[in-house]
């Protein structure tokens, strides 16, 4: 799966954790690993005109997502049997999710974690415009959401076992675990 991320927007931001929320919310959804994805980060000037160009809203918002015209719009890109696809663009706006991160009591790379996923369902043919779609849509986002969560925080957890045990080895003289130990 190639996910290309751009970070226009001046606000310093883990850019690999982004790229692995939108890798882990393609994965979920049973997508190609063979589709294309663009993440670009904007400055809130950028969103605002990109707000106002293509959904006539003043302002800046969060995310936007574009979609590939060259989707089937009949099929969702996550039916099943569908190969490589050009998915299209996600753009997140930092300085917009600061405020929202804030207002929700979680950091802004949550925010933006959650924002890629939203961006990725929508890429997706999720919408939320009707109460039906949007209790579908953000079942899903929570669901997958709170999956990721759950991954990364076992391979942090993995990592600090692994850094625990290489110290314990190094303290009792076996520095390099992986080097092949003495042999007759």
């Amino acid at each position: 799966m190639s996910i290309e991320i751009a970070n226009e927007s001046g606000v310093g931001v883990d850019e690999p954790s982004i790229v692995a929320a939108a890798r882990f919310a393609l994965d979920r959804m049973g997508v190609s690993p063979l589709a294309e994805l663009s993440v670009l980060l904007v400055e809130l000037d950028v969103m605002a005109d990109l707000h106002q160009r293509w959904m006539d809203l003043p302002g800046p918002t969060d995310v936007m997502a574009f979609p590939m015209d060259e989707l089937d719009s009949a099929r969702r890109p996550d039916a099943a049997g569908l190969g490589p696809a050009l998915l299209g663009d996600i753009v997140l706006c930092p300085e917009f999710a600061k405020d929202q991160a804030k207002k929700a009591g979680h950091g802004l790379l949550d925010e933006l974690h959650l924002l890629t996923v939203h961006g990725v369902l929508h890429l997706l043919g999720y919408d939320h415009a009707e109460p039906a779609e949007e209790r579908e849509m953000f079942t899903l986002q929570n669901r997958i959401l709170g999956d990721f969560r759950a991954a990364a925080a076992e391979a942090a957890r993995q990592s600090a076992q692994r850094e625990a045990d290489s110290k314990l080895l190094g303290a009792v003289g076996l520095e390099d675990a992986d080097r092949p130990g003495p042999t007759d």
